[in-house]
């Protein structure tokens, strides 16, 4: 038996989705995929299916510090993801935690709606982000409807929330899924000026927990030590895969295909 672990650790601080589409179990098997060991705190629980959100439930502050506090104490930490939120004062308490610990590179999603459009936190919860989460974030991986949330640009394109965001974030990946055109574009802006645009087909249907599929894959590659382009690239190319091969496991949106079926064999 081998009792030294060669898996980087990546600590996830997400929500609990019962249908098991998003939140903390697309966390940990997309860091499974990758190689990495997920270690789950759980900043919220939701009420969700595969259609939308009814309700839900941010935990105490002193629950998610001692969560997390009890990973970080334990194990070599390699990468942070962050997920649903749900309050400004979850968003004060993360920040609180991360800047106990500023080597470690940090993945945020800004989940701020679910799939199928429900909300996963009141409107100042993007301002808070903006404000105080961005700055710590190695990388921002907002969907276009939640830059335009953290921009507080209802109509903007791309381009002009990332001129709003980039000020507060280093790195911003604004990911192009819910457009119209036959072919997505996802932008990777840097704070030095520099962009790259990532394309790939669009696949019929919408999916559940394509978000932090990809936030958390992006972790697990910076876990790993690899080049931020190069592990955007990476991150997308595994969450297409899993889109492509998603599964209706509902009546609402398919869920990613995060692990190959033989993979327990």
């Amino acid at each position: 038996m081998n009792i030294y672990s060669s898996r980087p650790v990546v600590l996830c601080l997400s929500g609990h989705d019962p249908s098991g589409g998003a939140g903390l179990q697309a966390d940990i098997e997309a860091l499974l995929a990758q190689g990495c060991h997920a270690a789950p705190t759980i900043t919220a629980l939701t009420v969700q299916d595969t259609v939308n959100v009814s309700a839900f439930r941010v935990l105490d502050r002193e629950w998610i510090l001692a969560q997390a506090n009890a990973v970080l104490a334990d194990s070599t930490v390699a990468a942070v993801k962050l997920g649903m939120l749900g309050s400004t004062e979850m968003v004060d308490t993360v920040v609180e935690l991360l800047q106990a610990h500023p080597h470690l590179p940090l993945v945020c999603d800004p989940v701020l709606r679910a799939g199928g459009g429900g909300s996963l936190g009141r409107d100042d919860v993007g301002y808070a982000m903006r404000e105080r989460l961005l700055p710590l974030a190695t990388i921002a991986t907002p969907n276009l409807p939640e830059a335009r949330i953290l921009a507080e640009l209802p109509d903007g394109t791309a381009d002009e929330c990332a001129a709003k965001l980039l000020p507060y974030c280093a790195n911003l990946l604004i990911t192009g899924g819910h457009g119209e055109e036959q072919q997505v574009h996802n932008r990777l802006y840097r704070r030095d000026g520099s962009q790259q645009t990532y394309t790939c087909q669009r696949l019929p249907g919408s999916y559940h927990g394509s978000g932090c599929t990809l936030a958390s894959a992006l972790a697990g590659r910076l876990a790993h030590g690899e080049h931020l382009t190069s592990a955007v690239r990476t991150a997308l190319d595994y969450t297409w895969r899993t889109l492509r091969d998603a599964e209706q496991l509902g009546r609402g949106q398919y869920v990613p295909r995060r692990l190959p079926l033989d993979f327990c064999s």
